[in-house]
């Protein structure tokens, strides 16, 4: 792999991790300026990196697995605290 195709798979995991956390109302969303929560959508980014995972399974460096492993735990953790959140509290920025 190039380290122009290691690049385009961080930045890969990066954009959805991004989405993720701000579809979690982890981040403020860069359009609106807002806060926005939407589990449904956190929950599809999420499920993304996780086809990701299987789909490359075998084929990363150990650091890249280790990497997107991180990544995925990380959003789960907060999709499960977001989701067990009650009504109306607000998220905690920052994950």
């Amino acid at each position: 792999m190039t380290s122009q195709e290691i690049s385009h798979f961080y930045q890969l995991i990066l954009m959805f991790e991004a989405a993720a956390l701000q579809q979690l109302g982890k981040l403020i969303n860069p359009l609106t300026g807002k806060v926005e929560k939407d589990l449904e959508r956190a929950k599809f980014s999420i499920d993304m990196l996780g086809m990701l995972e299987e789909k490359t399974k075998g084929n990363l460096v150990p650091e890249e697995q280790r990497y997107l492993q991180s990544v995925l735990a990380q959003l789960r953790l907060n999709y499960v605290e977001e989701a067990n959140r009650p009504q109306g509290e607000p998220p905690q920025p920052g994950g």
